[in-house]
């Protein structure tokens, strides 16, 4: 009995050491190598996983970094230039300074200036009802007003106005994700450049009608009347598909596009009070005395006579 026992436990034992040589040439041969960097940029990431660099999380986007060993490609809206700058250390490698981005909602059709027409009643959910029917106002590019990008936002950077029915962007929050950009199903909100104090010139509005339909179902629709493509000096205004857009790389924000803007499409924001130009009026010469003919009289003085 014992001599039984003795054979099964030298036999395990037997067993199990050569299981483990076989399982450590085994690892050795089909080990993956991990550069110790990726690691290290993951670290120095701010760990959102928001997916704003394109790639599926912050390990991604560490792994690309240093496979690439180059960012031109490569950069994390969340931690801007800051955090591409330490990346770029770790890589010994020089990162381009790029300038930040901000979310625009891209529709001014508020309840006044574009009344609803009909009521859906059915989900709460701007994917849903983009796919049933073109939406509760006159025009099919505006917003639907469910508030998917909200839902989609991880920053709480935007949120509906109960006032308008639309969408508003809290630029300090706003970490350019595109979060709301992609969530949004009528591609209302982009990325613009992001300028000093939040300000803020762009055409909000989508729709791509003719000028007659499109100022027909929203007053402050663009009618593609290229006024404002006329006025830009700068080659930062575009009209195609009856549609004004203006780039704004280009853009100097210098409003003269705001001006002659016949339905008030454009939108400038964050912008001091325009100055008031008052006409002078012009200065009358001083009015010269009146001469006025007395007769002389050619009848002797009594004195005289």
């Amino acid at each position: 009995m014992t001599t039984i026992i003795l054979y099964t436990v030298l036999t395990l034992s037997i067993i199990g050491v050569l299981s483990a040589i076989i399982l450590y040439f085994v690892a050795q041969k089909f080990k993956v190598y991990e550069d110790p960097r990726i690691g290290q940029v993951e670290t120095a990431l701010p760990g959102a996983n928001c997916g704003g660099c394109g790639f599926a999380g912050c390990r991604a986007f560490a792994e690309a970094c240093v496979s690439k060993g180059e960012l031109a490609d490569l950069f994390c809206p969340v931690g801007g230039n800051d955090t591409m700058s330490g990346v770029a250390d770790i890589l010994g490698i020089v990162a381009e300074k790029k300038d930040p981005r901000v979310a625009v909602v891209r529709c001014n059709g508020t309840c006044e200036h574009r009344p609803k027409t009909n009521f859906f009643d059915g989900p709460v959910s701007c994917a849903i009802a983009s796919t049933l029917y073109s939406g509760d106002t006159g025009c099919q590019y505006g917003c639907l007003g469910c508030g998917d990008c909200v839902v989609s936002c991880d920053f709480d950077a935007i949120h509906m106005n109960p006032v308008t029915g639309l969408p508003e962007v809290d630029d300090e929050k706003c970490v350019a994700c595109g979060a709301c950009v992609r969530a949004c199903p009528k591609t209302l909100i982009e990325l613009r450049k992001k300028r000093p104090k939040d300000r803020k010139i762009y055409v909000s509005c989508r729709n791509q009608d003719k000028g007659g339909v499109a100022r027909k179902s929203c007053a402050v629709a663009c009618i593609g009347c290229s006024k404002c493509e006329k006025e830009c000096k700068f080659d930062a205004i575009t009209i195609a598909n009856n549609l004004a857009f203006i780039d704004s790389d280009k853009c100097t924000l210098c409003r003269k596009c705001v001006s002659v803007c016949p339905t008030n499409a454009i939108i400038e924001y964050n912008f001091p009070p325009r100055k008031v130009v008052v006409a002078e009026q012009p200065v009358s010469a001083p009015e010269k005395p009146i001469e006025v003919m007395v007769p002389i009289s050619t009848e002797p003085k009594s004195s005289e006579i």
